[in-house]
């Protein structure tokens, strides 16, 4: 059982519900499971001395900021999956507008309408794309 991954505490906590358990439930006499509980409670507290606080400080920090960093990246992901379905709706907006303007319009307002979804295109996949980058790069 490695120290590093925090199992020590883990382990101590363990072995005293069970030592005492198993010391509780025993057919044995009440000066024999007390001398016996004495035993295990003096094996914990030397298992506890063992324990390495600065270490488990580092773990239990570590493992903070694993968490962390797992957050941020799936914020990242909420924001990448809803610029996907917001540059989808644009494009289709765009795309009715430039309908609107075929049927009611001039060639120019359909010229007009026609930049317009371009430019919108253009706008939403840089975002996208901006996002994409950002994600491969903490990684």
């Amino acid at each position: 059982m490695s120290r590093k991954d925090g199992s020590w505490g883990k382990f101590a906590l363990g072995f005293a519900a069970g030592a005492l358990i198993g010391v509780l439930f025993a057919p044995k006499k009440g000066t024999e499971t007390r001398k016996e509980l004495g035993e295990k409670i003096k094996e914990l507290v030397d298992r506890v001395k063992e324990i390495d606080i600065d270490e488990v400080r580092e773990n239990v920090s570590l493992k903070i900021e694993e968490l962390k960093k797992e957050l941020k990246d799936l914020d990242k992901e909420k924001v990448a999956s809803i610029a996907k379905t917001k540059a989808k709706a644009i494009k289709k907006k765009a795309d009715e507008l430039v309908k609107l303007a075929k049927e009611k319009g001039t060639p120019v307002l359909e010229k007009a309408a026609s930049d317009v979804r371009d430019k919108a295109i253009v706008v939403t996949k840089d975002i996208l794309e901006k996002l994409e980058n950002s994600k491969k790069k903490e990684k």
